[in-house]
């Protein structure tokens, strides 16, 4: 029997509506897994999907074995030492999982967001009981993914050890990560260097436990390592380029997690990363 080949695909638009925008862009740029929004990425009302609306789109992906994520709102921040901001962090997190699971997705992702004063280790007291908040009585059919950003504005994780600890504070197994290309580059990861990447991504797992990377984030990048600057870049034109994106992609711990390309020239993207993720 041959083996399933990890599904390539890329974040769509839905603002036409999830199926006769997403869905089409979907088939039209060969993507076998999908990321949307369903709220806005930069505001504060909670996600809601019309329940007709939210079967039929469930349906039409179980018929193409379409995976799906979604990314929360770019606001969120369950570091947060603003008391209101944190609420409402955790109740629009809570409700991007309800409103998921009724897509039929497979996980949300989430930034892992910012101490903002600088004050980590308060932060990391915090993050523990927020994520509990989220997670109670939420449905178990959509995985939490935390996704460490590019290490800007006391970023909370963005570094392999910073992330291990990030994770540790957090104290639920259940909560998984999505790593991205372009932040770890950013980060000053080294991804062009195989050995080093799949060593790093040894000593993470050994810290966080085997099975906690859900999805990758696969994306060039517009500026150099350790830049610390999220600038996402046409996969084969970016400063990561292609010897760091076929690292990422084939390093022996990452080989099977789905791909999924977050920028405009998604049809490019997508079969960009397929041809150096499959050869």
């Amino acid at each position: 029997m041959a083996a399933k080949k990890r599904p390539i695909g890329a974040h769509v638009p839905v603002g036409g509506g999830l199926v006769k925008k997403g869905l089409a862009e979907a088939d039209a740029i060969g993507a076998e897994v999908i990321q949307i929004f369903i709220g806005s990425p930069r505001g504060w009302a909670l996600p809601r999907v019309e329940a007709s609306l939210a079967e039929r789109f469930r349906n039409e992906c179980a018929e193409r074995k379409l995976p799906v994520y979604v990314h929360a709102s770019y606001l969120l921040n369950l570091a947060s030492p603003d008391k209101d901001a944190l609420q409402k962090s955790v109740e629009h997190l809570r409700a991007a999982l309800v409103e998921s699971a009724k897509l039929g997705a497979v996980g949300v992702v989430v930034h892992a967001g910012s101490s903002k004063d600088g004050d980590r280790d308060a932060a990391l007291r915090r993050i523990g009981p927020a994520y509990r908040a989220v997670l109670d009585n939420a449905p178990d059919s959509v995985r939490l993914l935390v996704e460490p950003t590019a290490g800007a504005s006391n970023a909370m994780a963005h570094t392999f050890e910073t992330t291990a600890e990030y994770l540790d504070a957090v104290g639920i197994r259940e909560v998984g990560l999505c790593l991205d290309t372009c932040h770890l580059h950013a980060a000053g990861e080294p991804l062009a260097d195989a050995k080093a990447l799949a060593a790093s991504l040894k000593t993470l797992t050994d810290d966080i436990g085997p099975g906690r990377i859900g999805l990758v984030h696969y994306n060039d990048s517009r500026d150099p390592q350790g830049s610390r600057r999220d600038r996402h870049a046409t996969l084969g034109e970016g400063l990561l380029g292609d010897r760091g994106l076929r690292a990422a992609a084939r390093t022996p711990l990452l080989k099977d997690i789905p791909l999924v390309t977050e920028t405009d020239t998604r049809e490019h993207d997508v079969a960009y990363a397929k041809k150096l993720a499959r050869g």
